[in-house]
This record gives C-alpha cells, structure tokens and sequence, in this order.
C-alpha cells in the first residue's frame, strides 16, 4: 500500500488539520493518527480539541455505570473516547461512548469498530460548534446507529434521536429519564448528568442491576 504524504495544516477555526493530495482514507488515518486524538472527516485528518472538566465528569460517571450494567448483564460491550468506529473509506469518528450490543460483537476488530453500533452518545464541548456537530450527526445517520445522544452541558439538555421506520425521531429532554431501547433496564435521570453531586456510582448501579432482575 502507497504511504501517503499527510502534512499539518491550519484554517479559520485553528484547528490542526491534516491533509494529503487526495483524500486519506480510513485505514491510512488508523496508521498516521497513532496517539493523536484525532477524527477523519471527508478525507481530512482533524484534531479533537481537549475535553474541559464537565465534559470529563460526565463522560466518567456514565461510562462506569454504563460500563458496569451493560457487563454484569452480559447485554454487550461499552466502549469510549479512543475507539475509532468506520463511517465510510474517507470518515472515521471516535464517539465519546458507544454500545455494542453482544450478537453484534464481531464488529469489533483490534484497531477499530467496523459496523454500526448500537448506541452512541456525544458529549458537547464548549468549543463545538455546529459545522463541527452536524457533520458529526449525519455521518451517525449515514451509518445507521439506531439511538444517538447528544448530551450538552452548557444547555443543560439531552438531544436523543431513536431510528425509526421513517428515518430518526427526536427527543430534547431537560429533564425525566434517558433510557435506551438497546439496554433494556438501564437509565438515569436527565438532572443527574449535569449536577455536581451526582448520585453514587456503585449504589445506583446495583440499584438499577436488582430492578432489571426483579
């Protein structure tokens, strides 16, 4: 295989970006991007900018509850942040959390996921804007991933998008339960993401483990 020629570059948003003479494909990005936290979008190599506290404060409460639900079930696998998920030749994302539901685990490979998740959920920066985030939203589409959720922060809010038969529905919540149709069993209320004291993490795991048994 042709070892590309991928050089930095800079634009409007200074956001580091690495482009060739052509467009670079996925398994070129896996090669180069290495340790970088970098996606590839429309054939471009782009530099995810470095998440801020709140960000990784919901990021770390839901992966460990999730993570512990979805694997004491034994429903699939949860994974985040650095797993690269194919979009098409020239796009790979790297969702903040993504499940894989357990008949669906042969998608997942050494170096990256190649099929469609089950679910996947982003969790807004303060420095996402929208040409960063839809973008980000039809490519999830274009694949297919049946529950998308983007959780914001600095709103406050939940944007879910469930598929359906006619293309996706869409929810904005500030507030009730996010639960998810892929996990059956699991789900926390919309107000716990965005507090500051948010509820035990072991205690409202094996909560939600004996209700789903019950």
């Amino acid at each position: 295989m042709t070892e590309l020629d991928i050089r930095p570059c800079f634009d409007a948003d200074s956001r580091k970006k690495y482009v060739s003479d052509g467009p670079i494909d996925f398994e070129s990005w896996l090669r180069t991007a290495g340790e970088m936290d970098t996606e590839l979008v429309r054939g471009v190599i782009i530099d995810r900018m470095a998440a801020q506290y709140p960000h990784e404060w919901i990021f770390a409460w839901l992966f460990r509850i999730l993570g512990a639900f979805v694997g004491h079930r034994k429903l699939g696998v949860v994974l985040g942040s650095r797993t690269a998920v194919k979009i098409s030749e020239n796009d790979g994302r790297l969702p903040d959390i993504l499940f894989i539901r357990a008949e669906n685990a042969g998608i997942i490979r050494k170096d990256a996921v190649y099929g469609v998740p089950d679910v996947v959920i982003e969790i807004v920066s303060e420095n996402d804007r929208p040409y960063n985030l839809v973008p980000l939203e039809a490519d999830y589409r274009s694949i297919g991933v049946a529950e998308i959720v983007f959780i914001d922060p600095q709103r406050k809010r939940v944007r879910f998008l469930r598929k359906s038969a006619a293309g996706y529905d869409e929810a904005v919540l500030a507030a009730g339960r996010l639960e998810f149709a892929g996990v059956p069993g699991f789900s926390v209320q919309v107000d716990w993401l965005f507090a500051d004291e948010k509820p035990d993490e072991f205690t409202l795991t094996k909560q939600l483990i004996e209700a789903a048994e019950a």
